[in-house]
């Protein structure tokens, strides 16, 4: 059997659960609020209005919502598996465990990617509406809105991979749940230290609040610096996905 169809059929588990109307709430929820609450301080001469709308909308939701999202899908997707052990009869195929466990993370990041659109299409939404109704007449900026929310997307990689690793080694969802959220919640602070470049859960929210360091101040971009994090992510993503390829149905087998 061919990767491609292992990825067929895992959509075809998948795509009858409630993975989709789930995916639609945090985006909802924190671009509603933001643009919301910038929306009474707008007027026609107000400038960078779209940057201001998502750096308020993406600060939260890069920190939070995304990841805690993120946790739920994971669960989501392994508790297909769990239910009537059908974990052992999907091992008991001639099928490689290593593929099944990879075309199971790319339907996790296809769900992370089908997030980013929606969080953009509503964002854009919004930020119409609002911009309209003030009389601000400025150009939606779809360039920087792409290249902002690709960011968050790629940055968000090394935290699903550790996400899924942690429901892969814990039976329990409740046990990896919790422990996804007890790392997720400090990402906040870590970002604000030297160590937030080994600290996966906080790559993403870091990204927003390197724009709003830049949007807030007039000294020039201090921007998201590639190097040394594109190496460092890329080492602890391979390292954590391997260890989810590796450790899938390895219990189960025992």
């Amino acid at each position: 059997m061919s990767f491609w169809e292992l990825l067929k059929i895992e959509f075809m588990k998948v795509k009858r659960g409630k993975i989709v109307p789930l995916i639609f709430i945090a985006p909802l929820l924190v671009v509603v609020s933001g643009v919301a609450n910038l929306h009474s301080y707008f007027t026609p001469e107000y400038t960078n209005a779209w940057a201001a709308m998502f750096i308020q909308s993406a600060l939260v939701y890069s920190y939070y919502l995304l990841p805690f999202s993120m946790i739920v899908v994971c669960v989501m997707i392994a508790g297909r598996e769990t239910g009537n052990n059908g974990i052992l009869k999907m091992l008991a195929l001639p099928v490689s465990r290593y593929a099944l466990s990879a075309a199971k993370f790319c339907i996790l990041l296809f769900y992370l990617l089908l997030e980013m659109i929606v969080f953009l299409a509503v964002f854009i939404i919004a930020g119409l509406i609002a911009t309209s109704s003030t009389g601000i007449t400025e150009t939606l900026p779809i360039v920087y809105l792409l290249k902002w929310c690709a960011g968050l997307f790629l940055t968000m990689l090394p935290s699903v991979a550790a996400m899924w690793a942690i429901t892969i080694l814990f039976d329990k969802p409740l046990l990896s749940v919790g422990l996804n959220l007890f790392l997720v919640i400090p990402g906040v602070l870590v970002a604000n230290t030297p160590l937030w470049i080994v600290y996966p859960y906080c790559y993403s929210g870091y990204l927003v609040s390197c724009s709003l360091h830049d949007f807030s101040t007039t000294g020039g971009s201090t921007g998201f610096e590639l190097f040394p994090f594109l190496p460092c992510a890329i080492v602890i993503f391979a390292f954590i996905f391997g260890v989810a390829v590796t450790r899938f149905g390895k219990k189960e087998m025992r």
